[in-house]
């Protein structure tokens, strides 16, 4: 059978399209300029169950504690038993009635399967995501063993392929639930002597926006995804690590980086810079020569970073 094309027909498909484009471009600019002064209404999340990894210390703690007074049932993962342990006990301290934890390296997809399909048993199926678990090794490229460069890889991006795999059919089978990616602003821009912590976290943001499209593609768009990129947080993974102009580009702090994490959730924002001024860095790098970009780096300290890191192997949660 010959399909018979009409020009005039594929012309008027085209200006409708551009104009439909040029509308709703319109639109969401208007959305989003007003959102910065109307922040949108926070979704209700009570009786969601959501699952944090590496929730035994630092931010993941937090964020956990967070969630505590929210009406929600928690499930813990960490490499660390203790961690967890103290995690639920403060949860419990700030509300939480529906507390439970895991002993698991997510960095093995093997055990990341097995202890989801326990979680799926005991609790039931999870229906916020949150991708925290992570670790920096601090090595010059050349330094780093194959061995912590396969580990930073494995549980910085890797993992969030088999929770994903995990948990994700059940999230599209409902049309309902919230992946979230923490990433990094290094997963955005190159940092000196950090290029398989870098990496991971490029993989990581890929990951999470190719995701993000296939369910919008696959008309899945009540799973909400949100992508965070903070600036290095004042957790104890990059001991010794200070910011050259901390007016501009401050080492964060970790309560206050949980705190709008949370926020960006519970609003169904997409994607989280912190600080505020990575908005514009980010759109500099895009736009700017690559010597100007250089040159920004250097003022900004982004080669110098690194010099002063005190620890090797550290775990971020």
């Amino acid at each position: 059978m010959v399909t018979t094309v009409f020009p005039g027909a594929s012309k008027m498909n085209f200006l409708l399209e551009t104009l439909q484009l040029i509308v709703m471009s319109i639109y969401y600019n208007i959305e989003a300029f007003v959102r910065l002064f109307i922040p949108f209404k926070k979704k209700n999340v009570t009786g969601e169950i959501v699952l944090i990894t590496g929730a035994g210390s630092g931010i993941g703690r937090l964020m956990a504690e967070k969630f505590a007074s929210l009406g929600v049932s928690l499930v813990l993962w960490d490499v660390n038993q203790e961690g967890m342990k103290e995690t639920a006990r403060l949860v419990k301290e700030k509300g939480a009635t529906r507390v439970h934890y895991y002993l698991c390296d997510c960095s093995d997809k093997a055990k990341v399967y097995r202890v989801a399909d326990q979680v799926k048993r005991e609790v039931g199926d999870v229906s916020i995501l949150i991708n925290n678990a992570g670790i920096v090794t601090g090595r010059n490229f050349m330094d780093a063993p194959d061995s912590l460069i396969e580990k930073t890889i494995e549980v910085n991006a890797m993992a969030h392929f088999w929770t994903y795999k995990a948990f994700l059919p059940a999230m599209t089978a409902n049309n309902h639930g919230h992946l979230v990616s923490v990433a990094s602003t290094a997963g955005m821009i190159g940092v000196n002597g950090l290029a398989d912590y870098c990496a991971s976290k490029f993989a990581a943001i890929g990951f999470a926006e190719s995701v993000a499209l296939e369910l919008l593609a696959t008309g899945k768009d009540g799973v909400k995804t949100t992508i965070v990129c903070p600036h290095f947080m004042n957790t104890g993974m990059f001991d010794g690590c200070n910011s050259k102009w901390p007016l501009l580009v401050p080492v964060l702090d970790p309560d206050y980086v949980a705190k709008k994490i949370i926020e960006a959730i519970l609003t169904d924002q997409v994607y989280l810079l912190l600080p505020k001024s990575m908005y514009i860095l980010m759109g500099m790098k895009k736009i700017l020569p690559f010597k100007t970009g250089n040159l920004l780096g250097m003022y900004l300290g982004a080669f110098n970073f690194m010099d002063a890191f005190k620890g090797r192997v550290k775990k971020e949660a």
